[in-house]
C-alpha cells in the first residue's frame, strides 16, 4: 500500500512571456527538423491513450487527497477515487492536466523503490541530423567536436553534491532526466528548490505535465553499474531520500511551443521545482541534507566570453544505462534556431538521453561554482548538447517558486 499526500497545484511563473532521454528536441529552421528532447517527451501520437505498466497507488483506506485538490481533479472530470487507485496511468487527453496551475504531484509513500528507480529508462523523442543545423535566421557556430563524456569520480557526494536524478512518469512509462540543487534566496543555505529541463516536467504544446516527479540527490552514490544494483537497498541507490515535486514551473514558451522533439520552445526549455521528502520533514531542508547548492546566474556573459562550461548528468541511453554520473566540460559555440529567440550555448558531448535538464557550471565572477544553463537538446550522433541561456524569463520562474515558499 503506498499512501497519497500532501499534493500541490503548479502554477505558471508571472514574469514569463508569452507562454526530455537520447538528448534532443526538433526545430524548425525554415523546415521542420528533428531533433530529439534529451530527456524523455512521448510523441504526439504516443501521447493520447496509452497507460504505463508503473505500480498501482494502495487503498482507499491508506490513501487521503487533500479536498482542493480532489476538487482540482473533478473540475477536468477525474474521479478522486479512481486517481488515487491507479487512475493517475491514465494518459487520455481529457485526463492529462495540461495548464500551469492545473499541476498536481501528490506523493505516493515507496512508489520510487530502488528496482523501479533502477530500471527507469524511457528516452521517446525525435532526432535530429548535424547537416540540418543550417540556414538558421540567427548565428549559429559550427557544429563542435565530440568531447567524450568522463565519468564523474564517486561517491557522488563527494564531487558533485549538488547533482541528483529526476525521476517522474509519463504515457509510455518511467521516464528520467537530470537535475541540480539551486540556492533559494528566500532562504540562505537552507533551500529545497531543483533545476531541470521545462521538457522533464511538461510534454509542451501537445501534452501536460508528467506525474510522480521526484528527485534523488547523489543517486547510485558509489557509481554501481545497473547489474550491481540488482536487489540493492534503497538506501544504497538514494543515500540522501527521495524528494517530491509538491510545485513547478517552466517556460509559457515551453507549454505552448515546446514538444516531443523540442519546437520553438527550446531556448526557453528551463524549469524549478519545489521538493519535500518523501518521508516528510525530518527538519532538514534538501540543501541541508546534501550539503551543497548552486545560485544560478542569468547574467552569463555572451558566448565569445565563457572559456568553458561543464555539464553533468546521468546518460540513459546507449553506451550508457542511467545508473552513473558523467560530464563534459568545452568552450561553448552558439545555436541560434530563430533570430526572434535568444541563441543557445552549445558544446560538444557524447552523454545521450538522460542527461536532459543537468546543470551547466561555469566559475563566476567570484571564483565559485555556478549554475548558467542546463542540458535541453542534442542530436541522435550524440557529439554536442546545447542549453538555453538564462535570461528574464529564467530569473522570473526562479524568483517566483522562491517567493511562493518564502514565509515556510
Amino acid at each position: 500500500m503506498r499512501p497519497i499526500r500532501s499534493p500541490l497545484a503548479a502554477r505558471r511563473a508571472g514574469s514569463a512571456h508569452g507562454r526530455k532521454s537520447p538528448v534532443a528536441a526538433a526545430v524548425v529552421l525554415g523546415a521542420v527538423l528533428a531533433l530529439t528532447a534529451t530527456a524523455c517527451g512521448p510523441s504526439e501520437d504516443d501521447a493520447s491513450d496509452k497507460q504505463s505498466s508503473s505500480a498501482t497507488a494502495g487503498s482507499n483506506d491508506t490513501i487521503r487527497i487533500p479536498d482542493n485538490i480532489k476538487d482540482k481533479l473533478k473540475e477536468h472530470g477525474i474521479d478522486p477515487d479512481k486517481w488515487k487507485n491507479g487512475e493517475w496511468k491514465n494518459w487520455d487527453r481529457d485526463k492529462w492536466l495540461r495548464e500551469a496551475q492545473d499541476f498536481v504531484n501528490p506523493i505516493i509513500d515507496g512508489l520510487w523503490d530502488s528496482d523501479r528507480m533502477r530500471d527507469a529508462d524511457k528516452n521517446p523523442g525525435g532526432e535530429v541530423d548535424d547537416n540540418d543545423i543550417s540556414g538558421d535566421q540567427g548565428v549559429t557556430d559550427p557544429t563542435p567536436q565530440p568531447v567524450k563524456a568522463a565519468a564523474v569520480a564517486n561517491p557522488y557526494h563527494g564531487s558533485a553534491p549538488y547533482a541528483g536524478k529526476l525521476f517522474f512518469d509519463g504515457p509510455e512509462g518511467s521516464m528520467v532526466c537530470s537535475a541540480t540543487v539551486v540556492s533559494d534566496p528566500a532562504h540562505p543555505g537552507k533551500s529545497n528548490m531543483i533545476w531541470t529541463a521545462g521538457h522533464c516536467v511538461h510534454a509542451g504544446k501537445s501534452g501536460g505535465w508528467y506525474r510522480n516527479i521526484a528527485f534523488v540527490p547523489s543517486y547510485n552514490d558509489s557509481g554501481k553499474s545497473a547489474e550491481e544494483l540488482q536487489g540493492a537497498p534503497k538506501d544504497e541507490v538514494a543515500p540522501f531520500g527521495v524528494w517530491w515535486g509538491d510545485w513547478a514551473q517552466t517556460s509559457d514558451q515551453w507549454i505552448e511551443q515546446g514538444g516531443p522533439t523540442g519546437g520553438q520552445g527550446a531556448p526557453y526549455d528551463f524549469a524549478v521545482i519545489h521538493v519535500t521528502p518523501e518521508k516528510g520533514s525530518t527538519g532538514k531542508s534538501l540543501e541541508e541534507t546534501v550539503g551543497s547548492s548552486l545560485p544560478v546566474n542569468f547574467n552569463a556573459p555572451a558566448v565569445p566570453k565563457v572559456s568553458q562550461l561543464t555539464a553533468k548528468g546521468y546518460p540513459a541511453a546507449p553506451p550508457f544505462d542511467g545508473q552513473k554520473l558523467f560530464q563534459c566540460a568545452d568552450k561553448p559555440g552558439r545555436l541560434s534556431l530563430n533570430s526572434t529567440d535568444p541563441t543557445m550555448y552549445r558544446i560538444g558531448c557524447t552523454m545521450t538521453g538522460g542527461s536532459s535538464g543537468g546543470g551547466w557550471i561555469a566559475q563566476g565572477s567570484d571564483g565559485k561554482p555556478a549554475l548558467v544553463s542546463n542540458t535541453a537538446i542534442g542530436p541522435v550522433t550524440a557529439g554536442w548538447l546545447a542549453g538555453p541561456r538564462l535570461g528574464k524569463e529564467a530569473k522570473g520562474i526562479y524568483d517566483s517558486v522562491s517567493k511562493k515558499f518564502a514565509g515556510q
